[in-house]
């Protein structure tokens, strides 16, 4: 299951032979929906009791009747009724916070009535007049540790045209001014909606931005393990600071509840550790993002040093360069013992060696600085942050037609980047430390052949989840169906000559990180990890639903359209269309990976053919015929070097 997003192309889905329904829609190849007959019986399957729908006026509400010949009606409104009993209906929803739903199934003289009540997401709503203050949108809250000298900045939502400013403990005031923004666009819409007219966002008039600086208030605690020294004590008695929003003659008021500690702008050293437990299951990798809790940018090995330059409640921000910040969990991060250095690292001569599946390049390096690696078609660029070169050699020892050239630059004082140019599109990569020296091991693409691309090859296979997953209307679970995805898959990879590893071949739970290590330390040519797709609340599934392929690294792309086709072309549902993801399976740099999104579990017909042999293996002939292409396009483009130097 993946939440993300893409847009259908109707147009090129009809170029490839498939018969269009009414609406356009590529006719459906999936076998039929068996029928089932017996007993009416109401069993709901989304929304569940646990479950808080988050929506507007409208969500989707699935399960099943118990008999295929069943009229549905939920509120009033009418619901189609698949031949098995499954039904999937799109409906108007109360605005309560605790929702009443109605169900009324006939069939024939029967009748049987029953109602659930559901749970949604409690959203503030903004009153038609007067002063209001959207506390849940005030940024920062709780705890947060900032450099004395540099603005925090302060954001929030209130009435339109109102005066807004925060009154501090000692009677200062500090205003907010209208931050004219365009409205947000909920998360599910952006990922799902093919209807474009939908993110269409007005300016937003009731956001408000500004600034403090050298604030302190109250006590937020240790920045990290020990209490710094020019840290200040509590305010005796200080209370929290107070927003006032003002329309008119009315004033509303709202108690702050923020914590702040301002320290100077010395960085504090740390060094990253992911495995500060020491249970000795973790990936050895601390995540970076651009902004605090956001998408992963930076994957830092453990041993990483860096400087702490400001933390919002568990988000630590540090520094990697003077032009470069990164956000990490502040729960990895070690205080450094005093005197240790962080940045100014020395980055020195260049060596590379041949193996017979790889070409490791050898790059001495003073510390563990933090660094990244920028993937072209025929190019690596690794940026090590915090370091000055004197890389006085490049060492290519003996010819290696992989390697082109390996050159180095300083691109500003304390950025070194070393870039090594392919003779072929990258295959994979990956890097290591060995006590201070960076290895960057470049994979040899392999040897293809065009009329047999598949003999070889040593494919890893993931049937996605469990643990979680989505479910069918039926209850059919997703992680059931991936597995029998992944099996049928499994025998045709098999019968073209490649040697398959399964991630996993029963309902046992495995995690991520266990599916990538494992994937990562076979030396897998290829990795592919098979998904069914399910909806965020608040988008209709009748209009935004189809198959789609998922890459991270850019030279999976190639990968992914093809399968993409052929899912199309096999499946004939609608194609949502080919998407870069942030998705763990695909995150390996070692060998091309894309993730599969077949079909949605919550479609009674689309989650009828998975549980069938038959709608299994039109899923992996299609995952089978776009690897077979992408793989013939690499055997007619590659130098025709030989797997082993």
């Amino acid at each position: 299951m993946l939440l993300c997003a893409l847009l259908p192309q109707p147009a090129a889905a009809q170029s490839r032979g498939l018969r269009p329904d009414a609406r356009g829609l590529p006719a459906s190849k999936l076998p039929p929906i068996p029928r089932v007959t017996g007993p009416l019986a109401i069993r709901l399957g989304y929304p569940g009791p646990t479950d808080v729908v988050d929506a507007g006026d409208s969500n989707f509400v699935f399960g099943q009747v118990g008999d295929g010949r069943a009229k549905l009606a939920v509120n009033g409104q009418e619901v189609k009724v698949a031949p098995n009993g499954a039904f999937l209906g799109w409906i108007r929803i109360p605005l309560d916070t605790l929702m009443t739903l109605e169900f009324e199934a006939i069939r024939g003289s029967d009748t049987l009535r029953t109602s659930y009540l559901a749970r949604r997401t409690v959203r503030f709503v903004p009153p038609t007049s007067g002063p209001w203050l959207d506390t849940l949108s005030v940024q920062p809250g709780g705890r947060v540790w900032w450099p004395r000298n540099e603005p925090l900045p302060i954001l929030l939502r209130a009435a339109p045209n109102a005066i807004v400013q925060i009154r501090m403990p000692d009677g200062s005031v500090t205003a907010l001014s209208n931050d004219p923004r365009l409205a947000e666009v909920p998360w599910g819409t952006r990922a799902f909606e093919t209807d474009t007219t939908k993110l269409v966002r007005p300016v937003a008039t009731d956001r408000y931005a500004g600034t403090v600086t050298g604030l302190v208030i109250g006590d937020p605690g240790l920045l990290l393990g020990t209490r710094p020294a020019n840290y200040p004590p509590p305010r005796p008695g200080a209370s929290a600071p107070t927003i006032e929003i003002i329309l008119g003659a009315d004033t509303a008021r709202w108690t702050w509840p923020v914590q702040i500690a301002a320290f100077d702008a010395a960085p504090r050293p740390v060094v990253f550790d992911d495995d500060t437990a020491r249970k000795g299951d973790t990936d050895k990798i601390t995540v970076g993002r651009t902004v605090p809790s956001g998408t992963y940018y930076y994957f830092f090995p453990t041993g990483t040093r860096a400087a702490v330059t400001g933390r919002v409640n568990g988000d630590l921000r540090v520094r990697l360069s003077s032009e470069s910040s990164a956000w990490i969990s502040a729960s990895e991060a070690m205080p450094l013992l005093p005197g240790l250095p962080t940045l100014g690292a020395t980055v020195g001569s260049v060596r590379v060696a041949r193996a017979a599946d790889r070409v490791s390049i050898r790059i001495p390096v003073s510390w563990r600085v933090p660094f990244k690696v920028l993937e072209e078609e025929k190019r690596l660029t690794l940026t090590f942050f915090g370091a000055q070169g004197d890389i006085n050699w490049i060492q290519y020892g003996p010819a290696d037609p992989l390697v082109s050239q390996i050159r180095w630059s300083q691109p500003n004082a304390d950025e070194v980047a070393l870039t090594v140019d392919l003779s072929d599109p990258v295959w994979g990569y990956r890097t290591r430390w060995d006590g201070t020296d960076l290895i960057l091991e470049v994979k040899r693409p392999p040897h293809l052949i065009a009329l047999r691309p598949l003999a070889g090859l040593k494919v890893v296979v993931d049937a996605g989840h469990p643990p979680v997953g989505a479910t069918g209307p039926t209850g059919f679970l997703e992680a059931q169906a991936n597995l029998g995805v992944a099996q049928q898959l499994e025998r045709m990879f098999r019968a073209a000559g490649a040697t398959v590893l399964m991630t996993r071949k029963d309902s046992l739970p495995i995690d991520l990180w266990p599916r990538i290590h494992f994937a990562d330390s076979a030396d897998a040519d290829l990795l592919v990890s098979i998904h069914n797709n399910a909806l965020p609340d608040g988008v209709n599934p009748f209009t935004n639903q189809g198959t789609s392929v998922y890459y991270n690294q850019p030279r999976s792309l190639a990968w992914a359209r093809p399968v993409e086709a052929a899912l199309v072309r096999r499946l004939g549902i609608p194609e949502l269309g080919v998407g870069r993801g942030d998705l763990a399976l695909v995150r390996p740099t070692w060998m091309p990976s894309i993730l599969t999104e077949g079909m949605f579990m919550m479609i009674p017909e689309q989650e009828a053919a998975l549980r069938s042999v038959s709608g299994q293996r039109l899923y992996a002939q299609a995952v089978y015929d776009g690897t077979v292409a992408f793989l013939k396009g690499r055997a007619r483009t590659q130098t025709g070097m030989p797997r082993r130097p």
